[in-house]
């Protein structure tokens, strides 16, 4: 192997390296969408679509990409998505996230859907002077969901995702033909329901539908808050309608999301619905915050996302990329290149420090 010719350079690098290194059926479950994967492609095309206006001689010698989330300091405006089973990708899984994430001094948001427990998890976050948000699927027994928040809670979370685009799962034909299961070994470390083999098609997509609650409303939003002390963030808003009904119902904050494209294919791709929901956010409530994540693969892609009312975004396939090539020294490598690269595109945009970046910098 040509080592230089292999050396990742940016997060798309990661990849090709995780293809190579990745079974066919776990790397099409991480880069696979729903439908014709319309969303997929078009999340990542959005990004480059926007225009900036950098500002000039202005004293960009020391950038400042510190931030906080929920109040919380970060090092910058970047944590990682929830995504499920990252022990598909290394055996450490969430572990080496855990870590790499508090070595880069951001948070780390867990999938309900983990391969490790939280408690397990949130130790080793702890351990390295980590954060963590919890990922919460409601399940149709109240009774599981109540225990995972509590869970949760005594283990340190300090806040609940409560993903909200998941009434049903998207059909996502790439699991359906590859007869999508876990290896032996590996389970749902969270819950004693597991994803059972079935004869034909995707066991993920029955897990789902025999487990999660399609019923919920705006009213379980409020009884969710009712069982906890801990700030709930509803992740998957795409319409200023529901922004401004997520912070009429209490929550600290919406992530305008379209679950990477794993949903319903041809939604609006995040970039694009960001500005209207920041505005509506904005305007309900100056202390909600609003997040992004869908397709961000550089440092220009965060700054753009600030210009257009993010607080911060967060980042997917690329950790699960460089988690499966290099285990945590990948992800924490990740996470340095898209540090650098933010740090760059600050420079070159004529903003010292994030809170510096406006909406005047998007080109209208």
């Amino acid at each position: 192997m040509n080592e230089a010719k292999n050396e990742p350079f940016n997060l798309a690098d990661y990849e090709q390296l995780a293809r190579e290194r990745l079974p066919r059926m776990v790397y099409d479950y991480y880069a696979g969408g729903a439908g014709d994967e319309v969303s997929v492609r078009e999340n990542e095309l959005a990004w480059s679509r926007v225009r900036l206006r950098p500002r000039v001689l202005v004293d960009v010698s020391a950038c400042d990409l510190s931030t906080t989330v929920l109040g919380r300091p970060v090092a910058m405006p970047v944590l990682t998505a929830p995504c499920g089973m990252n022990v598909l990708a290394h055996p450490d899984g969430e572990l080496a996230v855990a870590r790499a994430t508090a070595a880069a001094g951001i948070v780390q948001v867990l999938s309900t859907l983990s391969g490790h427990s939280l408690e397990d998890i949130a130790a080793v976050s702890s351990a390295a002077g980590g954060a963590q948000w919890f990922q919460l699927y409601c399940y149709r027994d109240r009774g599981i969901t109540r225990e995972l928040v509590a869970r949760a809670e005594a283990a340190g979370f300090l806040a609940l995702c409560v993903t909200v685009d998941v009434p049903v799962l998207g059909y996502r034909e790439r699991d359906a033909r590859n007869r999508f299961h876990l290896p032996p070994g590996v389970r749902v470390a969270n819950i004693t329901q597991q994803v059972a083999e079935i004869d034909r098609g995707s066991a993920l997509l029955q897990y789902v539908s025999d487990q999660f609650d399609p019923s919920l409303t705006w009213e379980s939003v409020d009884w969710l808050r009712s069982i906890t002390r801990l700030p709930v963030v509803l992740k998957g808003v795409l319409a200023a309608e529901d922004a401004r009904l997520a912070v009429e119902h209490g929550a600290a904050g919406v992530i305008v999301s379209n679950h990477g494209g794993r949903q319903l294919d041809g939604t609006v791709a995040p970039c694009d619905a960001l500005p209207e929901i920041a505005e509506a956010v904005a305007r309900a409530a100056d202390t909600a915050e609003v997040y992004v994540d869908g397709g961000i693969r550089r440092g220009v892609d965060v700054l753009k996302a600030l210009a257009l009312g993010a607080r911060a975004v967060l980042i997917g396939r690329p950790y699960l990329w460089a988690l499966a090539a290099e285990g945590e020294a990948g992800v924490l490598r990740l996470l340095h290149m898209l540090r650098d690269e933010l740090q760059r595109s600050l420079a070159l945009a004529g903003c010292p420090r994030v809170r510096d970046v406006r909406p005047s910098l998007i080109a209208r």
